[in-house]
């Protein structure tokens, strides 16, 4: 088969997917029943009980991570007798809180005793600020299981959460159950307890640490004065792997300070995972790092009032295909993407992809695959508005490189600077104008 048949045939399969993109479900569990019900992704966002009213404000994002595989070494006992506390940054203040948990990646049902969220006494602590510990309930009980392959959502508490906040989200579960859904590449230090330490406001019991994220995987406010949540969906870019830890550098946290000092008061989540592609996993049940059009529906479709996505995703289908990327296939699942967007009235922008030789994956070919996609990004028929990142950071000089001031050091992820440069580079006008690409 031609290469040219080949992509005809890959572009009439990701096509085929914009109508199960549109279907995809996930589980949401209803802990007083016992049991768990699947909700639609058109419903605009997980379904938490004992919501405020409407008229009191309306449910943002305000932190995501998307959930991307099973921790290893949890397979067995998960984190029985322990308990874990998560640390997430805020984008958008509320008056009121939720958040979601997720047992996606384990095999057995997960049981937490004690849940709960607090506000962080400082930066890079496990204490939480006096008089905002507060009990997580889910259906009005105070413990839930979570099936296999489920998600459950907090009922909402009252709680002041600022913006550009660090909030304590921390679960106990007494029993094994593994492996631990968890997002390695948090860029994050969080927290570990022997024991129910669920409510402990100090945090003297929480003498081990992590890097990772477990089981949280979204925070939602009720939020007064917020326009919507913007979900930034993309790969280690996005996920800001070679940012700052603890410092709150990834792009996307740069860009949420951009967009409230532009008077445009959105929630920003990232949904980045390092490594993601559009196309293609790295398989198992469930997926692990699953595909871009795969997930989109449960990272992007199910966020709360989401109307603006940012994808900028791509350069592993180009890196880690073992024979040449087909551009043809790729846009096609970008355009898949956007379709999707579309029918639940959200507006995309997309980004270009960024130069990387000097990485060990770099070759001609694959330079002229990437070329290929930009300027079919740049014609204006894939995504709403561009945002050129590749313009930005490559160096003017060698522009297959990222410039030396953005780069990281392995020539395919930005540095701090790298990253700040590409949330300035992005159009607040985009996020205020209408219209959809020409697909």
């Amino acid at each position: 088969m031609t290469r040219r048949h080949q992509g005809f045939a890959l572009l009439g399969a990701v096509l085929a997917l914009i109508v199960a993109l549109s279907a995809t479900l996930y589980l949401v569990v209803a802990p007083d029943e016992g049991a768990s019900a699947a909700t639609g992704v058109a419903g605009g966002g997980p379904r938490g009980a004992s919501a405020a009213p409407v008229s009191a404000g309306t449910w943002v994002g305000s932190w995501a991570a998307a959930p991307v595989g099973g921790e290893p070494g949890t397979e067995a006992d998960g984190l029985a007798g322990r308990s874990v506390r998560n640390v997430v940054h805020t984008s958008v203040s509320g008056t009121s809180a939720r958040v979601t948990l997720s047992n996606l990646y384990g095999q057995s049902a997960l049981t937490l005793t004690h849940a709960s969220v607090a506000l962080a006494a400082a930066h890079d602590t496990a204490a939480a600020a006096p008089g905002t510990m507060r009990r997580l309930t889910f259906g009005g009980a105070v413990s839930v299981v979570i099936p296999a392959g489920g998600q459950a959502v907090s009922d909402a508490v009252p709680l002041r959460v600022p913006r550009a906040a660090d909030v304590l989200v921390t679960t106990y579960s007494p029993t094994a159950s593994g492996p631990v859904t968890y997002h390695p590449r948090a860029r994050q230090i969080s927290y570990v307890a022997a024991g129910d330490r669920t409510e402990d406001a100090g945090a003297a019991a929480y003498t081990g640490q992590t890097p990772y994220w477990r089981y949280v995987t979204a925070l939602d406010v009720l939020s007064d004065d917020s326009a919507g949540t913007v979900v930034a969906f993309g790969d280690s870019l996005t996920d800001g792997i070679t940012s700052t830890t603890g410092a709150n550098r990834r792009w996307t946290d740069v860009f949420a300070g951009r967009l409230r000092a532009g008077g445009l008061r959105y929630g920003v989540v990232n949904e980045g995972i390092s490594g993601n592609q559009v196309l293609a996993d790295r398989g198992g049940r469930p997926a692990v790092n699953e595909s871009g059009v795969d997930r989109f529906g449960r990272d992007v479709l199910s966020r709360p009032a989401v109307q603006v996505v940012v994808i900028d995703l791509g350069v592993n289908d180009i890196l880690r295909n073992p024979a040449l990327a087909d551009p043809d296939a790729v846009v096609a699942g970008l355009r898949a993407l956007v379709r999707a967007a579309h029918g639940h009235g959200i507006r995309v922008v997309g980004a270009t992809l960024m130069p990387f030789q000097g990485h060990a994956g770099w070759t001609p070919a694959r330079e002229r695959v990437r070329e290929e996609i930009n300027e079919r990004i740049r014609s204006g028929r894939v995504y709403d508005a561009v945002t050129d990142f590749d313009q930005a950071l490559r160096d003017p000089y060698a522009p297959d490189r990222l410039r030396p001031f953005y780069d990281s050091g392995d020539h395919l992820h930005p540095n701090d600077a790298g990253f700040a440069k590409m949330a300035k580079e992005i159009d607040l006008t985009d996020f205020t104008n209408g219209g959809s690409a020409r697909l």
